[in-house]
């Protein structure tokens, strides 16, 4: 079972929750596996302190021109719609942090003048704590996207047992990230107003 622990905004005490039930489970099942989403910020070794086993390198594609075999067709831009790849005076132009690593752009050029680099994103990072899992990724800074690293950290989740995903705050795309393909979403909020806006 996989189980989002998320929230309208931050400071609601996702991490607090995740870490507790985690710790809870943990005493009568030994397949539990804390994963932090919250890439960006992540805080859950802070309470659980985890022994790092593995530590790999998060990477993503982005698109690089062979400009001696670019004939300024202009599909690359058309197809992006992340204006990632652009064309000035006939010259493609590449903006890889704006580079959501679709592929379009190498699978639409008539001539394969694009083909595509990696660059690091960020580390994920996976160990235990006493019989809990772990598993929490990195953003390195700068970055802007941290789907593709979210993503990139759920794949490591095991088959087996319980996962209690702590994800982002907020509604935007990371939280939905981390979210999709759960069993279950619990909701934290605090009891204020603006809590239960959020919420």
């Amino acid at each position: 079972m996989k189980i989002a622990i998320a929230s309208g905004k931050g400071g609601t005490g996702k991490t607090t929750v995740a870490v507790g039930l985690a710790a809870v489970l943990a005493e009568t099942d030994t397949n539990v596996v804390y994963v932090d989403c919250d890439v960006e910020e992540p805080n859950g070794h802070l309470f659980l302190r985890p022994k790092i086993q593995e530590t790999v390198n998060a990477i993503m594609t982005y698109p690089l021109v062979d400009k001696e075999r670019c004939i300024s067709c202009g599909k690359c831009q058309e197809i992006c719609q992340y204006k990632a790849i652009i064309l000035i005076m006939g010259k493609p132009l590449v903006f890889p942090e704006m580079c959501h690593a679709c592929g379009g752009c190498t699978l639409v050029c008539p001539v394969g003048a694009i083909i595509e680099a990696e660059r690091k994103i960020g580390v994920i990072e996976t160990g235990a704590s006493g019989s809990i899992r772990f598993i929490h990724g990195r953003l390195n800074v700068g970055q802007i996207l941290s789907p593709p690293l979210i993503r990139q950290v759920k794949i490591r989740i095991p088959d087996d047992g319980t996962a209690l995903l702590d994800c982002p705050p907020g509604t935007s795309c990371p939280v939905i990230t981390a979210m999709r393909g759960t069993d279950y979403i619990l909701l934290v909020t605090e009891p204020t107003p603006f809590g239960l806006n959020d919420l």
